[in-house]
């Protein structure tokens, strides 16, 4: 971002609350960009007994991971994770459970994580090149490689799954 949004000058860098952050270059503007995190939801889709994980179509081959999206303006966290298990794999979420909150700090975003029980037949939109369907013994064994955020929320996901049965 190089000029303010509400007046149009260039935006300077400089310590404000304590903090390197862009600001107006105006003395009568007074914009700060404080570069908030972005919050995104991340669902571990059950079907049945079955746990989904896909790979977005611009992930290398073998990488998995939970459904995520961004909000929508006026979205709640919960209905935007039902719209984006039903957008990304076609299901319909019919129980959300909240697992927690997550900072993946170098995206800036807030993780906003739930075990969403779903169902009907998975029919991934473009964003899925593929997923899997695994027990929850396979899904605790997964290797998530470097997607240590996905393995926690998994963890949690499991851990609440298995207090219900």
């Amino acid at each position: 971002m190089r000029y303010c949004p509400k007046c149009r000058e260039e935006l300077q860098r400089r310590t404000i609350d304590g903090a390197e952050r862009l600001g107006c270059s105006s003395s009568s503007c007074g914009y700060i960009f404080w570069e908030n995190p972005t919050p995104v939801v991340a669902a571990l889709v059950q079907i049945e007994d079955k746990f989904v994980l896909a790979r977005n179509a611009q992930w290398p081959e073998g990488m998995f991971s939970v459904i995520t999206g961004f909000l929508e303006k006026g979205e709640s966290p919960d209905i935007a994770v039902a719209r984006e298990t039903n957008e990304e794999l076609g299901v319909v979420a019919h129980k959300i459970e909240f697992l927690g909150h997550f900072s993946l700090a170098q995206f800036n975003q807030l993780i906003i994580a739930y075990l969403v029980k779903a169902s009907g037949s998975l029919d991934p939109g473009q964003e899925i090149s593929e997923f899997k369907l695994l027990s929850a013994s396979e899904l605790k064994e997964f290797n998530f490689g470097p997607l240590v955020l996905t393995s926690n929320i998994v963890d949690k996901a499991l851990e609440l799954a298995s207090a219900h049965v």
